[in-house]
């Protein structure tokens, strides 16, 4: 990463609730194209969330702690805050001597820029204003929130006015929250209804949708140069399963989570 920061931009994508399960059969039987084509041999990788709601794990994310490989460590990571005795600080990672990741690649250069989804970075209440607050310009909408059947087209949107804004020469650290897998769901599932709810389907459901127009956020964030791309789940939710339903919670399906990280070349396609 220390070759990486300072010469290409960076986006990091957060599949907000997405489950590793549904992500592996989603990519394994072709129903996520967009996506699939720009995961390392096709596959997501298996991991376990830092935390097991969004503002546990997106401040422990921020902080330099992405997902764990789900095997034994130990693992380097990728950014680290300077920190006396770090066992997963290695020679490739990037460190920073700030309190987190985002005002460490202010600090470095770079214009850090939040376009969010859940409600923890709506700015509408002093909770709602911590994440988003890390950076140096944060957008929230209603159309970007868990309740808008079109929340995901909304906030490309948005990253593409953002990117297309910037001066060329300025690198960006881009952070997509993306809400639509969140409950929730079901009205991106055709013939499921308010009363039926939310299920494993209409989650899977809600991942093709974003899959479509993933390839327009990958396009924009590669239009000025090179883009180190992060895509990976905050955390699962249960569905019943072991008779549990939500997240915040201790199951397997909250904790495992998909991740993959790749380069977008220049002009990448859509």
């Amino acid at each position: 990463m220390n070759d990486v920061v300072g010469r290409d931009d960076l986006l990091l994508v957060t599949l907000d609730t997405l489950r590793f399960d549904v992500a592996r059969e989603l990519a394994a039987e072709g129903r996520i194209p967009h996506l699939a084509r720009h995961l390392p041999g096709g596959r997501w990788e298996k991991r376990h969330a830092p935390g097991s709601f969004t503002y546990a794990s997106h401040q422990a994310m921020f902080a330099g702690f992405l997902p764990t490989p789900a095997s034994p460590g130990p693992h380097p990571r990728l950014f680290a805050a300077r920190f006396a005795g770090s066992e997963s600080t290695a020679g490739r990672t990037w460190v920073f001597d700030t309190p987190d990741l985002v005002s460490g690649l202010a600090a470095a250069g770079y214009r850090t820029v939040c376009v969010g989804g859940v409600g923890f970075f709506n700015r509408r209440g002093a909770l709602g204003s911590v994440l988003p607050g890390l950076f140096q310009e944060s957008h929230w909408e209603p159309e970007f929130g868990v309740p808008s059947p079109t929340s995901f087209e909304a906030q490309v949107a948005r990253a593409e006015e953002v990117v297309a804004a910037l001066p060329a020469e300025r690198r960006l650290f881009l952070f997509v929250n993306v809400a639509a897998l969140h409950q929730p769901n079901w009205f991106h599932l055709p013939g499921a209804t308010r009363e039926t709810g939310d299920s494993r389907a209409t989650h899977a459901a809600a991942l093709e949708y974003v899959d479509r127009h993933i390839g327009r956020l990958f396009a924009a964030a590669s239009s000025r140069r090179r883009c180190f791309t992060i895509v990976c789940s905050d955390h699962g939710t249960a569905y019943g399963d072991d008779g549990w339903t939500g997240h915040r919670l201790g199951h397997d399906s909250v904790w495992t989570v998909p991740y993959a990280h790749f380069f977008l070349e220049p002009g990448a396609l859509s």
